[in-house]
């Protein structure tokens, strides 16, 4: 009798703890349901735009010159260095090395430079989705659409560029933002143009790399055999008979490189396929998270949803956050060791260390964070979004050094603080959304589960990325980079 008791006790129990589970599970549902429908989410941020394949012709020449050092000026560079696909559409590094590493095609952890410290001054954002953006590139928006109109990736309207003065178009820009971009690591010193030309204008550094490419102009002769790149432009841009002069132009060179990097637009993942229907694609850590990414500080929220807007998780704007200070710097202050971010483009003092709001699509993927790879974790990330004054003073410069050797820390701690007493005036005046929180860490731990519910399996696996690299030692002139990682 008593077993037979017990046994109806423990079934009891065990049932009310079962309808307990599922009635949680569907008030979580239903609540996250509503802030979806509020939040206007369709899962699908290409939704209604044009988006390449990477086996159009366009963006398999555009692959090949995105892979290849004759783009470099010393030829020990590539598109490809600061971005590779393998290491989510970036290079895992907190501050890029561009030209002069110890080894050129070793990419990631490990890379070295031979002067001792990156010498790039920002991280290498990622080139996954760069087709989803219509307000601007870059982390200082120097790349920026005119018009902004949504879905067209700033191809109508002219696009401002470093080539002209702001809010003016230039009208070499390109067909879009990305074609747009894809001109400027090749002018940059540190980035890839090293020592070629040092005092000339950008266009001449354009016209000696079509030159160099195509073997005319004063870039013949730099490449034994300039009919690999011939050959291949007459198949996108002219005909077998169009002479290189023709065909390996700047515009074509950056326009087919902009076409490979827009293939690259991964948003196949959990949190699209939840919000398309199906309850079962997030664990309820991560759904929780998802309701304190959406739900604001009033209502013990993470007010996440104020910058990472829509089904892209940006609203393009640009805000100061206060995120650690690393490396060289030489873009603001008076001893030239600050970076102004936006603030450097427009010379306004409210911009000053104001950064373009990423996208949180397939950010589990592309660490480290920030403009100068300050963290390594969601989680860190996080917790400084809640708190930037307790991140900011308990930040850990030893850990960032440990893991990008000879990184640039002297005034590190002066510029930080600075950013955070201009985000303490941004708070007072009122025109920051960024406000002191407190969360759990298990709230934290939520909120960065649902964080990796956003990225593509695809961005994970070497198998479903290979159609975005191209075959081993193609290029006959032996510029092609074929990477090397310590993983």
């Amino acid at each position: 009798m008593n077993n037979k008791y017990a046994l109806s006790v423990g079934l009891a129990i065990a049932l009310a703890t079962c309808t307990n589970s599922i009635h949680a599970a569907y008030s979580l549902d239903t609540e996250l349901r509503s802030l979806i429908k509020q939040n206007g989410l369709s899962g699908d941020p290409s939704k209604g735009r044009t988006i390449p394949t990477i086996s159009s012709p366009k963006a398999q020449l555009g692959m090949r010159l995105f892979f290849n050092k004759a783009l470099g000026g010393n030829k020990d560079t590539a598109c490809v260095t600061c971005h590779h696909p393998l290491l989510g559409g970036g290079d895992d590094l907190a501050l890029s090395i561009g030209v002069g590493a110890v080894n050129p095609d070793l990419l990631g952890p490990g890379r070295l430079q031979v002067l001792g410290h990156p010498n790039v001054p920002r991280n290498a954002p990622t080139t996954f989705n760069m087709s989803l953006w219509d307000v601007s590139v870059f982390w200082d928006g120097r790349i920026e659409s005119l018009t902004k109109q949504t879905g067209m990736n700033g191809s109508i309207g002219g696009i401002r560029t470093p080539s002209t003065p702001l809010g003016i178009a230039d009208l070499q820009a390109g067909t879009n933002l990305v074609a747009a971009q894809a001109k400027f690591p090749v002018t940059s010193h540190d980035e890839m143009r090293g020592d070629l030309a040092a005092n000339r204008e950008n266009p001449y550094v354009w016209t000696h790399l079509a030159g160099r490419l195509g073997g005319f102009g004063e870039g013949i002769g730099e490449l034994p055999q300039p009919e690999y790149w011939l050959s291949l432009f007459r198949k996108v841009y002219g005909t077998p008979t169009s002479s290189p002069e023709q065909v390996i132009t700047t515009q074509n060179i950056f326009d087919a490189i902009g076409e490979y990097e827009r293939s690259q637009t991964f948003t196949h993942n959990p949190w699209q396929t939840y919000i398309q229907g199906n309850n079962q694609a997030l664990s309820e850590s991560a759904k929780r998270g998802a309701v304190l990414f959406y739900k604001p500080y009033q209502q013990g929220g993470g007010n996440c949803v104020a910058c990472h807007k829509g089904d892209k998780l940006t609203d393009e704007k640009f805000y100061n956050l206060a995120m650690p200070q690393l490396g060289k710097g030489g873009r603001g202050g008076a001893d030239n060791t600050h970076d102004y971010g936006r603030g450097n483009e427009t010379q306004l003092y409210t911009d000053r260390f104001t950064f373009r709001t990423p996208s949180l699509l397939n950010v589990e993927g592309t660490k480290p964070y920030s403009h100068a790879g300050a963290y390594y974790t969601l989680e860190a990330v996080i917790q400084h979004h809640l708190d930037p004054s307790w991140a900011v003073a308990n930040y850990q410069l030893n850990r960032v050094k440990n893991e990008n050797p000879g990184i640039q820390t002297e005034n590190a701690q002066k510029n930080t603080f600075e950013a955070l007493n201009k985000l303490r005036e941004d708070q007072q005046k009122g025109i920051t959304p960024l406000r002191p929180a407190r969360l759990s860490k298990t709230a934290i731990e939520d909120l960065a589960n649902f964080l990796r519910s956003l990225t593509d399996p695809c961005i994970k696996s070497a198998a479903c990325l290979a159609p975005w690299m191209p075959p081993s030692n193609e290029d006959p002139n032996g510029l092609q980079l074929e990477a090397q990682f310590k993983f």
